[in-house]
């Protein structure tokens, strides 16, 4: 679901850094209104180097291949870190890999992070009535993982159909942009069950971990 330079018009690309820039200025203010905000640091900084690493991961699905994502895991394990770390990990991943692209970092952002935040708070849902025991630490894990997926492919999907390039075969290009989503399918029951895994283990063995969620 990256975004590559030279898609999107300059508008549209412009638009996505304007969007950034609150979202991640937001999710700031709720880090430093907690106690330590330095505390989660480091696991925000492991989880962002997976991010970094797991999209070279490609699975394929005929007659397309997708690539974990993960933002469903680090908006249910790191809470408000998830934005920033999700916009760390783009940026060097556009930088070093040019997977993604520098024009369309704010779009990808958007795309990968706001999902991430909304994971988060389905995830905070297992703490409502009582601590959240290992079934709903599961089951809140997988919709995390599921529902960040569904979402990013829900705003990655309409951003390219609306805005195909000029000279492109729009029926062509739209054909293909429809299958990738399609694609992704599978990818959220795989994300959801991963997110379930990682959430049910640290519950068991450090489930100060999860304190951000």
């Amino acid at each position: 679901m990256h975004i590559p330079d030279g898609i999107l018009p300059a508008s549209v690309c412009a638009a996505g850094y304007v969007a950034t820039v609150p979202v991640t200025w937001y999710a700031i203010r709720k880090i430093n209104k907690e106690g330590d905000p330095r505390e989660n640091i480091p696991k925000a900084s492991l989880l962002t180097a997976a991010f970094f690493v797991v999209s070279w991961i490609h699975i394929p699905i005929p007659p397309a291949s997708v690539h974990l994502v993960l933002n469903g895991l680090l908006g249910a394990v790191l809470g408000y870190y998830a934005f920033p770390a999700i916009l760390i990990g783009l940026f060097f991943q556009a930088v070093m890999f040019q997977h993604g692209g520098l024009t369309t970092l704010g779009v990808n952002a958007i795309i990968m992070g706001v999902p991430a935040l909304l994971s988060y708070y389905i995830f905070r849902l297992r703490n409502l009535r009582s601590a959240g025991g290992r079934i709903k630490t599961g089951i809140f894990g997988f919709l995390a993982g599921f529902v960040a997926i569904a979402v990013s492919v829900g705003i990655f999907v309409p951003v390219l159909i609306f805005f195909i390039p000029s000279g492109f075969d729009v029926a062509t290009e739209r054909a293909a942009v429809l299958t990738l989503a399609v694609a992704h399918v599978p990818l959220m029951f795989i994300e959801g069950a991963f997110t379930t895994v990682v959430a049910v283990f640290l519950h068991r063995v450090r489930p100060k971990l999860l304190t951000a969620a």
